[in-house]
């Protein structure tokens, strides 16, 4: 453990964010699957699904959880998966 005060702060607040971002980024990840496993299933509520998931990709990618380009190439693939299914 740390002997300065504003190091200690740094362990407690690193702790904290990393607690969040692992949360944020599980259920990112959880969305992704079921929007995966929407299209694999050919479920009615796909489109839902793969609308939520590109918003939580978004979200992600602003909060700085991933990069902007790796949300826009997973929306654009699941959409194009998507999109596959409908022809």
């Amino acid at each position: 453990m740390p002997n300065i005060k504003s190091a200690k702060k740094r362990v407690i607040t690193s702790e904290t964010r990393q607690k969040r971002n692992t949360s944020a980024k599980s259920a990112l990840r959880t969305s992704v699957k079921k929007a995966r496993v929407a299209i694999a299933n050919d479920a009615e509520n796909k489109e839902q699904a793969v609308k939520e998931a590109g918003i939580s990709l978004d979200k992600a990618a602003a909060k700085g959880l991933i990069h902007k380009n790796t949300a826009a190439r997973k929306k654009s693939r699941l959409a194009k998966a998507a999109n596959k299914d409908a022809e």
